[in-house]
């Protein structure tokens, strides 16, 4: 008997968009059988539609959906609440892939793509989304941040911040390690827990958060790039402290 993803155990619904009707079909068949409850929608307003009478718990969005695009359906779904966006393209320029990411995907796949990647993507994106256990140290809080990781909230001098499940994922991460230089390919490991992936993924994600945390994101302090290696969250230079 086939195993399903503990995401499914607990009913997670999926809302699959894609105007073409093969690829909905299939990426239905195997969400289904993977035990996840799955919602289909073929067009921008029909997706909307469907997920105000059952608010997903992801979404599968195709990009080029005729009329209104996946980015805007992404924007509008995102304006009503949150919930994990994985972007679909048919191509395989890195400016869609970017795009998707800048409006809040919170991962990407190229078509032609696995059905079975797709699904250990789906479940690995619902498993990040969903609350963990309170860690010993409770509340980080470093330069003016604090975030709350049960509670899965973030706060910039007592503001709180607006940010995506990788986003939020990222600063964590970052919180727990202060001082301490990563490569992309050991973040993309430890936020996103894949051994695979286009790296452009860290960056824009990076880039994203800088523009939520920092002063001046085109000078970054707190999130700081090391050149050869990745990137470091350092506080105490960002306090103005040697």
């Amino acid at each position: 008997m086939e195993q399903r993803p503990p995401n499914a155990e607990a009913g997670a619904r999926v809302l699959v968009v894609d105007d073409d009707p093969t690829v909905a079909e299939i990426v239905t068949g195997y969400l289904d059988r993977a035990g996840y409850v799955v919602d289909r929608a073929g067009d921008g307003p029909g997706a909307l539609a469907r997920a105000a009478a059952h608010w997903p718990d992801l979404v599968v969005l195709d990009l080029m959906l005729p009329g209104m695009d996946g980015l805007e359906v992404c924007r509008r779904m995102r304006g009503q609440g949150p919930v994990p966006v994985i972007m679909l393209t048919a191509r395989g320029d890195e400016d869609d892939r970017i795009l998707g990411l800048e409006v809040g995907a919170d991962d990407y796949v190229t078509k032609p793509f696995s059905p079975r990647e797709l699904v250990l993507r789906v479940e690995s994106v619902l498993r990040r989304a969903r609350p963990a256990p309170a860690p010993a140290s409770g509340l980080l809080r470093a330069a003016g941040l604090s975030v709350d990781p049960a509670a899965r909230r973030a706060a910039k001098n007592g503001a709180e911040l607006a940010l995506t499940i990788r986003e939020f994922d990222l600063l964590t991460f970052f919180l727990r390690h202060p001082g301490r230089a990563f490569a992309r390919e050991e973040l993309m490991r430890e936020v996103w827990g894949w051994d695979f992936g286009d790296l452009s993924t860290v960056t824009v994600h990076v880039r994203r958060l800088r523009g939520k945390v920092e002063d001046d994101p085109a000078r970054p302090r707190l999130i700081q790039t090391v050149w050869g290696v990745g990137y470091r969250f350092d506080p105490a230079t960002a306090a103005g402290e040697v």
